[in-house]
């Protein structure tokens, strides 16, 4: 297992994964993804945002980050990651992928002396709540955002749940 930056030529396997996300987020009833524009994706892989774990040379898990995340967090003093769009490939779900994430980021964190790992999602997803929580994020709560210029579409939606962890 490997974890890296996405490069250029991994990006018609991200625009895969994100589709099938998508459509698995329409199956349950659940606030799904737009389709993403392919300048965010390349300016994430360009600005080294834009990760992948790999399996066996295949990627088993994307996810992009941030370094702050004003739209939806505020203003915030307290040195964060922040992580968005974590996607399994579903010939690798079952495995656990997302603590490997998790664990990578706590290690990002120290190493860039940063003391959370925050996310989000939209809707409320009482499973994925749950999910999180097992992984040791405190559920901060949800947040109606007022503003959502420069964020994607899904964040129109509903309410936004807030997830955060201390670096351990």
């Amino acid at each position: 297992m490997e974890i890296k930056n996405s490069e250029l030529n991994d990006i018609s396997k991200i625009f895969e994964l994100y589709r099938i996300a998508t459509n698995y987020m329409k199956s349950k009833n659940q606030v799904a993804w737009p389709e993403f524009s392919r300048k965010l994706i390349i300016d994430e892989i360009n600005d080294q945002k834009q990760w992948k774990l790999l399996i066996d040379e295949q990627i088993a898990c994307i996810w992009a980050t941030t370094p702050n995340d004003e739209l939806i967090w505020g203003i915030n003093n307290e040195p964060s990651i922040y992580i968005h769009r974590i996607v399994t490939n579903p010939d690798f779900r079952g495995q656990k992928l997302v603590n490997q994430i998790v664990n990578w980021a706590d290690k990002y964190c120290i190493d860039n002396n940063l003391e959370y790992i925050r996310m989000d999602t939209v809707g409320l997803n009482k499973g994925l709540i749950g999910h999180y929580e097992k992984l040791g994020f405190e559920f901060i709560g949800t947040k109606e955002i007022e503003n959502t210029d420069g964020l994607p579409d899904h964040y129109k939606e509903g309410p936004v749940c807030l997830f955060q962890r201390k670096v351990k």
